[in-house]
């Protein structure tokens, strides 16, 4: 073959590509090409508009890859944020909560003390409130034998002035007693003496 003249072969080693590549760059850019011996060769003008649209292409293949991969990297660099984003807003919130457990158990620590107060003030009260009573039957107790002391005496006396009573009016029944008797005798005396007159 002639210098002038490559296969896309060559011309595709020559670039670093394959075969499938040269041949869709010449098919989608028109470029004329010869055949020798059954074997597509191409010409030093075609070879140079080759490696122009080899060069653009890559170059935009680059530049998409450049893209894509800002663009990937972008996406990374958001999800990195966003889920720094994400990690803070959960420490955040396991902060609050535990700030809010640590405020809740501080509470519950009051609330618990508050309670074994009120529980040692209502054991205190009852207590108070059993010694009272103890207190109250032993002045119950009390008051009842002082009671019970006076009212034999008071009994006595009460004995005494109803047997008094009982005595006088038992004089006064005799004396009742006698009375009626004189007056029966005095009535029948003035009978007599009236019959007498007579």
């Amino acid at each position: 073959m002639s210098k002038n003249v490559k296969t896309i072969k060559e011309l595709a080693d020559e670039l670093g590509t394959n075969k499938t590549r040269i041949s869709r760059i010449i098919n989608k850019n028109s470029i004329p090409t010869q055949k020798i011996k059954n074997k597509i060769v191409l010409e030093d003008n075609s070879v140079s508009l080759i490696r122009q649209y080899f060069k653009n292409e890559t170059q935009q293949q680059n530049e998409t890859q450049q893209q894509d991969e800002t663009q990937q990297q972008n996406e990374t660099q958001q999800q990195n944020e966003t889920q720094q984003q994400n990690e803070t807003q959960q420490q955040n919130e396991t902060q609050q909560q535990n700030e809010t457990v640590s405020i809740l158990r501080t509470e519950l620590d009051k609330a618990h003390s508050h309670i074994e107060k009120l529980s040692n003030l209502l054991d205190q009260q009852q207590r108070l409130a059993l010694q009272d009573k103890k207190l109250l039957e032993e002045y119950k107790s009390e008051i009842n034998e002082l009671k019970s002391l006076k009212m034999p005496q008071e009994d006595k006396k009460e004995n005494q002035s109803q047997e008094e009573v009982q005595t006088i009016k038992k004089q006064m029944e005799a004396l009742n007693d006698k009375i009626k008797g004189q007056e029966q005798l005095n009535n029948q005396v003035s009978k007599k003496w009236y019959q007498f007159w007579k």
